[in-house]
């Protein structure tokens, strides 16, 4: 019989770690927190293949799950010594989703499960205390109504503010036990009304309800939508653990928290976290109470007056501080932890890795290799490559006027400026219109996952640094200042009041993620520098990776950048991009447009002294390190004159009559010009263009050499090359002009012609390519387009629904469709090393920068992956972590 069910608990558990897939991140390591001896509440896990199953079979369950589950039960029951659904000691559970890698506020939860009219009045006995029972009763009727039954929880929410406003209170813990009982008949009335049935009572139909809540919450929009963003396969699926309830509510000796073992923003070694007296977990993050500091020093650092909880609880404070050092040198890894204090006694719920920025983890993982916790090696593959991204964005320049509005927490690092907006809707829809945005809400909920995803920051009035804001912010890297308290935000009428001031929704704010500063206006920014930590990493990196990394650049900043970034040579120079600004496409227009080769070369001449010093700009830069130039690889569409103003323009330049010139306009243009007239095509139809081009690219190696003292490491590629024959016409031009530059200036001139493969035909056929090219450079962003049949430029129309139908896992252009695309690549590097045994192989393409796509790289032994400047340390960190599996066979 199939085992769906692993139980943990009482210094036991049928699971561990190490089961993570099967038992999600959450079960697998209450497993494991039991087997190691910690207080972990007695409960089970409910495996992740069920959810497959369940999907699978029509949301139904294994025929057995119903046996299995009232076994467990019964384990904890007597593990507690307690009855689900008994009139005495009634035992009420928790249910939780647990996917294998955390996502944190995207499915569902219920607390306090198994309360009915009969089981809250024998809670309040055992308790001694009316108020934590009906307290607990309300919460779990709000909850399971909201989760379960499909209510909106704001109308709960209605009900109980209706209240505190009546009575003047603010605080929920200020409502006494008779208020509770009130507001429960009033919770339990809106249910009845809105779904025609009372609220359930038995304790097993609230169990399976919130079982089945659960799974479907793994497809949620907010939940599907996260899966996209972090290319997580909707195949996994979530676990549930089932848990025996203890209590953070149950008076002022309990309280509830949740804890970093170091800081998830800078990653200094010290505790870093919030809790709550007389509160239970949803309290610490839903941000209607203001949380406490777990230390003395932080909460001297906050200059609060609310007590520690080092200095309110000091036996326990110092119970989970020796947790949590054993928890994490149990991991070697920073950790996050949920616990509860219930009269007193501590209770561990809850560990995990840390989601973190991307300083902390570079602090934390250097840090733990002076610690002897990590190898060096260790510490490369813990940090995730992607998330480098978040260091190489600008910060706010120190020099600059800061007007500020108000200060929050500062809940992720970075700054971003932006118009404000007030809905997830509205941020999606303005990044679609290439505007950029601040969210600006009282508190982010999971339902805003697509709005903070599309804005450059998230500001939020309530809520503190675990929040929910705050830790899906961190997780994409993007800036968030959290709890900024002074603010007022009228949804209704679009604005912010705070201190005096009105922000109307547009107007354009700052927010400074590292300072927690709301400024008024665009504030100046400064450009990232690499060291300290970073230094030390990519400089262990750089000695475990195989593969080099080079960029893709065209100008001489982003050259400069890429460099400082660690880019060992430009692996795609595309020469078409330097013709899009002022006399230059003037010039490319005519060239186009001429019906004569003389007419063409005439437009060429001017083009040529632009050319040779773009490249002698590059070889400069990129002194004793490769230089990949790709010739011409324009479809003709993007250079024709679209207007009559740019027709006429080009007429004068060329003293040509501008009807004629529309004709010709209009011979050229294409019906798929992506598939048409262009790359190596127009080199055989056009050979001055090449000559042209190669007359620069070697004139400019002859002056940086002269000027630089070090040789030019040339590469010439041929792009959109699908037959030998057409690599030997384009080789034959460059090959004499470089004979006639070498005469002419006395110089050898040492140089590599090579073609980009991009279409299914050049990897099929790369054994017979091979003969007449020295490398081959994979431009995947056409050899995709190539092999699927789909235009990059248009396929976002419908990719979406193929990736939430389960058709694609992930976008191909995003990252590299190891099947398909891949294979042809296989093909490719087989066949081209078959004829050529020391061919050099790279790829250019945007998946250059993919960490997913580079493992497969160094899988098939390229030589090289090239990216964009500010993915350089990315590729860097992802080359090496590639090698490292490799090497240990992963």
């Amino acid at each position: 019989m199939t085992k769906w069910v692993y139980g943990f608990g009482n210094g036991a558990a049928e699971g561990g770690a190490d089961m993570r897939n099967l038992l999600g991140g959450k079960g697998a390591n209450l497993a494991e927190m039991s087997s190691l001896g910690l207080p972990v509440p007695p409960g089970f896990t409910i495996t992740t293949e069920v959810c497959t199953r369940y999907y699978d079979d029509g949301r139904s369950y294994p025929d057995t799950l119903s046996e299995q589950v009232i076994a467990a039960m019964e384990k904890i029951g007597e593990a507690t010594n307690r009855s689900f659904g008994g009139a005495e000691r009634p035992l009420l559970v928790s249910v939780r989703s647990g996917a294998r890698v955390s996502m944190p506020g995207m499915m569902d939860t219920v607390l306090n499960l198994g309360l009915n009219d009969q089981t809250v009045e024998a809670i309040a006995r055992e308790a001694g205390d009316r108020r934590f029972a009906y307290d607990s009763y309300r919460r779990f009727i709000q909850m399971y109504s909201d989760v379960v039954l499909g209510l909106d929880h704001h109308e709960f929410e209605e009900i109980l503010e209706d209240y505190k406003d009546r009575n003047e209170l603010s605080l929920d813990t200020e409502i006494d036990a008779d208020a509770w009982l009130g507001i429960i008949g009033k919770f339990k009335a809106l249910v009845e009304e809105e779904l025609g049935k009372p609220f359930p009572q038995d304790a097993n139909e609230q169990l399976w309800g919130a079982i089945g809540a659960v799974f479907s919450s793994w497809m949620v929009p907010r939940a599907v939508t996260y899966r996209r963003l972090h290319d997580l396969p909707s195949s996994w699926g979530t676990a549930v653990n089932v848990q025996a309830m203890v209590f953070g509510n149950m008076g002022n000796s309990s309280a509830t928290g949740v804890a970093f073992t170091r800081n998830p923003s800078t990653g200094e070694k010290a505790l870093y976290g919030e809790f709550l007296v007389n509160a239970q977990g949803e309290d610490v993050v839903a941000g209607i109470r203001t949380p406490q500091d777990i230390t003395e020093k932080a909460r001297q650092e906050a200059g609060s007056n609310n007590p520690s909880l080092e200095a309110l609880m000091p036996e326990a404070f110092a119970e989970f501080q020796s947790y949590c050092d054993r928890l994490e040198a149990h991991y070697k890894d920073m950790q996050d932890l949920e616990f509860t204090i219930e009269k007193g006694k501590l209770w561990m719920l809850q560990t995990r890795s840390g989601k973190r920025t991307a300083k902390a983890a570079l602090k934390i993982a250097v840090d733990m290799v002076g610690e002897g916790l990590l190898t060096e090696h260790e510490a490369v593959a813990r940090v995730e490559p992607a998330s480098l991204d978040q260091l190489l964005h600008p910060t706010i320049d120190p020099k600059a006027h800061r007007d500020i509005i108000t200060t929050g927490l500062p809940a992720s690092p970075g700054a971003a400026s932006g118009a404000i907006v007030f809905s997830s809707d509205e941020a999606e829809k303005a990044r679609a219109e290439g505007r950029k945005v601040i969210l600006v809400r009282v508190e982010t909920s999971p339902e805003d996952i697509h709005g903070m995803h599309a804005a450059e920051g998230i500001l939020t009035s309530r809520g503190g640094m675990t929040s929910h804001a705050a830790v899906v912010a961190r997780g994409m890297g993007k800036p968030c200042v959290a709890g900024a308290g002074t603010l007022r935000i009228d949804y209704r009428n679009g604005v912010i009041n705070v201190a005096g001031r009105q922000l109307k929704e547009g107007e354009t704010i700052t927010i400074d993620g590292a300072s927690g500063q709301v400024l008024l206006g665009e504030i100046s920014m400064l450009q990232p520098t690499l060291s300290g930590d970073f230094g030390t990493l990519m400089g262990w990196a750089d000695t475990v990776r195989r593969m080099r990394v080079r960029t893709n650049a065209e100008t001489p900043q982003d050259a400069r950048v890429a460099r400082e970034f660690g880019a060992e040579g430009i692996g795609l120079c595309r020469t078409e991009h330097m013709f899009f600004e002022g006399e230059r496409i003037l010039a490319v227009r005519e060239m186009i447009l001429a019906e004569t080769e003389d007419g063409r070369r005439a437009a060429l001449a001017k083009l040529l002294p632009m050319q040779r010093q773009d490249f002698t700009d590059l070889f400069e830069i990129m002194h004793g390190l490769p230089v990949t130039i790709r010739l011409l690889d324009p479809p003709l569409h993007e250079f024709l004159p679209k207007s009559a103003e740019e027709l006429a323009e080009v007429a004068a330049a060329m003293g040509a009559d501008p009807d004629l010139l529309r004709d010709r306009a209009h011979a050229l243009e294409e019906f798929n010009p992506m598939l048409g007239h262009r790359g190596c095509r127009l080199l055989v139809s056009y050979p001055e263009i090449a000559e042209m081009q190669a007359r620069a690219i070697f004139e400019a190696a002859v002056e940086a050499a002269r000027k630089s003292g070090a040789p030019v490491l040339l590469e010439i590629m041929v792009p959109l090359v699908g037959l030998k024959g057409e690599l030997d016409l384009v080789r034959q031009s460059i090959e004499a002009m470089a004979k006639a530059v070498s005469d002419e200036t006395g110089t050898e001139l040492n140089y590599q012609i090579g073609t980009m493969v991009e279409l299914p035909r050049a990897a099929l056929k790369a054994a017979e390519i091979a003969r007449s090219a020295e490398f081959f450079s994979f431009g995947t962003n056409d050899l995709t387009q190539t092999t699927f049949g789909i235009s990059r430029d248009d396929a976002a129309s419908f990719l979406g629904t193929y990736q939430s139908r389960g058709l694609l896992e992930q976008d191909p252009f995003v990252s590299l469709d190891q099947e398909g695309v891949g294979e042809l690549i296989r093909i490719g590097v087989e066949r081209g090393r078959s004829t050529r045994p020391d061919i050099k192989l790279g790829i250019c393409g945007e998946h250059g920068g993919d960490p997913s796509s580079i493992a497969f790289c160094e899988g098939v032994g390229l030589d090289y992956v090239s990216c964009s400047p500010f993915r350089v340390p990315i590729a860097r960190l992802a080359a090496a972590q590639a090698a490292l599996k490799r090497a240990s066979g992963t």
